[in-house]
């Protein structure tokens, strides 16, 4: 190989580690609450490209697993013991989001003083969504643009098809006419279209969630004080103690029962319900005939 040969390719790498670094930079300084590092462009970039890029693959790699923890579904990595547990935590979920009210394991957003502005926003982001979801009538068109049924054989009040990719964008930035999930109610046929869901990291404050859509005309809900048994433990774990529908719901609780205590899983969401007439039936928790 020649020295230009081996000079151009290097000079190739380099770039494509600084263009990964750039991209990374983008999508950390987009997620809220992220204080984004400075990137000094050196020489020694060149020598240590490979480390770099190794580095930024590895950050890449971290920004999806976060996101995937906060959405539910879509963390499959566990087997055995720890996928079932996942699973039943997951239904208990789907359980808690058809009944209306907090709760030990269900943290929601207070209502604030509604404004002319918040009426207006919310209801762009109405049309705006009923326009993009009015092709998902037909569900088959969701399942083939990336839609994927979220516990199709548990039965539930609201079947949520939810696109990744959706969920992963909205970890850093909001467009209301791509929702993380669409909802559905289970007909004789099918599915029928009721609306739709959003969602933001669990790290998002209130304010951030406000800016999103207006705190003072939608709630925003929560998964919080889970309690999990030790992963050796948990085939034969009291699971009226343990995970989203057990009793523990403490810190302290949590660890006299030798668990694991997280004050809050998957990440904030909203229902929006934009067939319906008036806005405290659209923003709704839950969706009413």
């Amino acid at each position: 190989m020649s020295v230009r040969s081996s000079v151009v390719r290097l000079i190739v790498r380099a770039g494509m580690v600084v263009g990964a670094i750039l991209a990374v930079t983008i999508l950390l300084a987009a997620m809220p609450g992220h204080n984004t590092p400075k990137i000094q462009m050196t020489g020694q970039m060149i020598s240590s490209g490979l480390q770099q890029q190794r580095s930024s693959s590895q950050q890449m790699a971290q920004v999806a697993k976060q996101t995937s923890q906060e959405m539910p579904g879509m963390d499959h990595s566990q087997m055995g013991a720890d996928a079932i547990a996942e699973k039943a935590n997951e239904k208990a979920a789907v359980s808690d989001m058809s009944h209306m009210g907090g709760g030990a394991h269900m943290h929601m957003t207070e209502m604030r003083q509604q404004t002319p502005q918040d009426v207006q926003r919310a209801n762009q982001i109405a049309a705006q969504l009923r326009g993009s979801i009015e092709k998902y009538r037909d569900y088959h068109v969701a399942l083939n643009e990336g839609y994927r049924i979220f516990l199709p054989d548990f039965p539930q009040p609201e079947y949520h098809f939810t696109n990744y990719k959706n969920g992963f964008m909205a970890a850093m930035r909001f467009d209301p006419t791509q929702p993380t999930s669409l909802l559905y109610r289970r007909t004789a046929d099918g599915y029928e279209l009721v609306g739709a869901m959003y969602t933001m990291p669990k790290r998002a404050t209130e304010e951030q969630l406000n800016e999103r859509v207006p705190l003072s005309v939608a709630m925003w809900h929560l998964h919080t004080n889970l309690c999990m048994p030790a992963k050796d433990q948990r085939a034969t774990a009291d699971w009226t103690k343990f995970g989203l529908e057990g009793s523990i719901s403490t810190q302290e609780a949590c660890d006299a029962a030798r668990g694991n205590f997280r004050p809050s899983i998957f990440g904030w969401m909203v229902h929006v319900y934009p067939y319906e007439e008036s806005l405290n039936k659209i923003f709704a928790m839950h969706h009413h005939d």
